[in-house]
């Protein structure tokens, strides 16, 4: 009576899901009242893209990432080997190219089956209803939804059949096999049949053998059960299940009992190749977690931070970045020369090209990672706290390159001095106001240079050898508030994203940063005053071949003049100040080195018109509680360590190795009537002493000027780190300051 029933229904286009998933107790009835009131008709199934892998691609066009919710490679039915396309049909829907939409044969002896049996032992659906099954539950955009996708519902099958209707007269059936491929889950993680080939055997779908085909074919029943990635008892069931596809291919004609025979002696053969993916296997991890977070955080990717999270993990895009690799292996090599990666202070480093603000390269000297026992480190260090990073370090008197700035934006001459004491203490509390118009100044806080030569000092010479008073007195006469504007408009800004701390010591590096932040900054300078922020993304294809390119943003930050005037300063650090022990690199360039109050931190940035870099050292456990003294570090004895004892050799010997096949570009020569001479505190002579000291002085003021000391050196009084608020790696500077030296 049912089969007979099932028959009229479907030679008068009426069927039911009862055919599919009879009732279970007073089996008869759902299925009769679904025969008199159903009537289906084709619907059209929207399909959206399945989620495919998106490829993130160097500056050259080379693979340095993957993303994926889906691992999953979308192929042409060509490129799946005519093996695997048998011996699915054959286990799955051997009347696939006879049947349509619905197979009655195969639907009627499930149900038969089934009602034997008392319990649902088999399915009956047809490939395209097993696609349609798939395109809604890769639709789903919630749990609900993932589950009515699954459920054991006619109304669910009802649906399922309408939509397999309407995809039948949609595609033909090469087409449609082509889509449940590509769809299909297979197990261990892998999605659809390339990735599955890949995962599975370690070999593209084209190239798949009768014995690994049927392994696939079999897998898509219960891929949960028979995942090889889970165990020998998963691996068993796939045996067996492989074994079944092979008996089923040899019982339909489709292979000899011999061909069957020979594939199932063969061992299961599965490798468990590692899916590419995410950035803790990328060769870049630091670059990668950047760009990560820039999609994942900017609106110019996605109106939503889901759309955008979306959109990287599903949609097949090609992303092409900024990464240079050259720049990039320059930057680890030098790294890895003066820093190993069992130190426990980590070297970081980041190169951006001015002009574009593009992240040419992004280093450090311990891996990326969560094992604790490898010295892996869990965040970004080359990066801030939006861009995967943590609260960074304090750059110490690389920020007073942005008090110089000031003071010649307000028309100060290079050869303008001012006399640097010993010590210096703001005369009132009313000396230093924060952009607030509070007063910050502290009349009981004193900062001091130790035994570092006070006298008069020009822009210039404060400058080379980064005296402290002598940039408090400059800060105090430029303006606080001044000199923080101008820090900003060259972007610089709190690694942890808060506030910049307005404080009277400002000029000498007391917020924490990181190395991109600053390498920006200076590339500004670089750039003769266009300041751009920094950018790692600049073309993204989507799945369907549509590139949208993603241009710099920058701005006029400084005056042209103004920068060439703070490169003139800056270059004779290299010759006059606290580089000139490690010397330049062959090319003009200038930089800035940074030590923080007792040796926390130390850095060095600096910049040519065609490269610009920042590099810091700190200890990630906090910087002020474990301070750079006393230490080995890439397997010498540091005393203590200044901005030209690592960073510096670091950001030489990269700047060398990256730049060199790129021509040199000299920087522009200063406007000689505005900025030479001197107008405001001029003196006639030199003094003697001050001479003296040039002569035989290292350096004076923050660092010494020796790349690597000698394995018994120690604290040398005649240095003097910049001054920096008392805080550790992960609270905020207090509010006043008070260095020891």
């Amino acid at each position: 009576m049912l089969l007979r029933l099932a028959a009229a229904a479907a030679g008068a286009g009426v069927l039911v899901a009862g055919i599919v998933i009879p009732a279970v107790g007073g089996m008869g009835a759902g299925f009769v009242a679904a025969a008199d009131e159903v009537n289906l008709r084709p619907v059209d199934l929207a399909e959206p893209p399945p989620a495919e892998v998106t490829i993130v691609q160097d500056a050259k066009g080379n693979e340095i990432a993957r993303f994926y919710e889906e691992y999953r490679e979308v192929v042409r039915l060509d490129e799946i080997a005519e093996v695997m396309r048998t011996a699915i049909v054959a286990i799955e829907d051997y009347r696939f190219y006879e049947h349509g939409a619905i197979d009655i044969e195969g639907t009627l002896r499930a149900l038969a089956t089934n009602l034997q049996t008392g319990r649902t032992s088999q399915g009956g659906s047809s490939i395209t209803q097993q696609y349609v099954k798939q395109v809604l539950l890769n639709s789903a955009d919630t749990e609900e939804e993932r589950n009515a996708a699954v459920e054991a519902s006619y109304t669910r099958k009802l649906n399922e059949l309408r939509y397999a209707m309407g995809i039948e007269q949609k595609y033909t059936k090469d087409q449609i096999l082509e889509k449940y491929l590509n769809i299909a889950y297979f197990g261990a993680s892998a999605y659809g049949v390339e990735a599955a080939a890949k995962r599975f055997f370690g070999v593209h779908a084209a190239d798949l053998t009768l014995a690994q085909a049927a392994t696939l074919a079999g897998a898509v029943q219960d891929p949960n059960a028979t995942d090889p990635n889970l165990g020998p008892e998963h691996r068993e069931r796939l045996l067996n299940r492989r074994n079944v596809v092979l008996n089923r291919m040899a019982e339909l004609g489709k292979i000899t009992p011999e061909e069957a025979a020979a594939a199932k002696a063969t061992k299961l053969g599965y490798k468990g190749t590692r899916l590419p993916g995410g950035c803790e296997s990328s060769k870049y991890p630091y670059f990668c977690l950047y760009m990560r977070h820039e999609i994942l955080s900017n609106p110019d990717f996605g109106r939503t931070a889901k759309a955008r999270l979306a959109m990287l993990n599903r949609g097949g895009l090609t992303i092409k970045t900024t990464l240079d690799p050259v720049a990039q292996a320059a930057a680890e090599r030098a790294i890895k020369r003066y820093v190993h990666a069992s130190d426990r202070p980590v070297a970081a480093e980041a190169l951006v090209e001015p002009g574009s603000g593009a992240i040419k390269a992004m280093a450090a000297s311990r891996r990326y990672g969560t094992d604790a026992a490898k010295n892996e480190i869990s965040y970004n260090v080359v990066a801030d706290a939006a861009h995967g990073g943590g609260v960074g370090f304090q750059p110490g008197s690389t920020m007073k390159t942005f008090t110089l700035i000031t003071a010649l934006k307000k028309g100060m001459k290079l050869d303008d001095g001012l006399a640097a004491g010993a010590g210096y203490r703001a005369p009132a509390y009313s000396t230093f106001k924060n952009c607030a118009g509070q007063n910050i100044g502290d009349p009981s806080h004193t900062v001091t240079n130790d035994e570092g030569s006070p006298g008069w000092k020009t822009l210039r010479s404060g400058t080379w050898n980064s005296v402290n008073t002598f940039f408090m007195e400059l800060e105090q006469r430029v303006g606080l508030c001044d000199t923080v504007k101008t820090a900003k408009s060259l972007g610089i800004r709190r690694a942890d994203g808060k506030k910049l701390q307005e404080y009277e010591t400002f000029t000498l590096g007391i917020n924490e940063t990181d190395p991109v932040t600053v390498a920006a900054a200076y590339a500004a300078i670089g750039a003769r005053g266009t300041y751009c922020a920094p950018m790692a993304i600049t073309h993204i294809t989507d799945r369907d071949g549509k590139t949208t390119r993603y241009r710099p943003k920058c701005r006029q930050a400084l005056e042209p003049a103004i920068a060439d005037a703070t490169a003139e300063v800056l270059s004779g650090v290299f010759t006059e100040g606290t580089m000139r022990g490690v010397g330049g690199i062959g090319r003009p360039a200038a930089g800035k080195t940074g030590t923080t109050d007792g040796y926390a931190s130390a850095w060095f940035a600096g910049f040519t018109p065609d490269l610009a870099g920042a590099v810091s050292l700190g200890d990630p456990r906090g910087s002020q509680q474990y301070k750079l003294t006393g230490v080995t570090i890439g397997g010498r004895y540091y005393g203590s360590v200044q901005g030209a004892s690592v960073p510096g050799p670091i950001w030489r010997d990269t700047m060398i190795q990256a730049l060199r096949k790129v021509p040199p570009t000299p920087f522009t020569p200063i406007i000689t009537s505005r900025f030479e001479g001197c107008t405001i505190g001029c003196r006639p002579e030199p003094d003697p002493k001050e001479k003296k000291d040039k002569k035989e002085k290292d350096g004076e003021g923050e660092e010494a000027t020796t790349a690597t000391p000698s394995p018994t050196a120690t604290t040398s009084a005649s240095t003097s780190a910049s001054t920096s608020a008392s805080t550790s790696a992960s609270r905020a500077p207090t509010p006043r300051p008070n260095p020891k030296r």
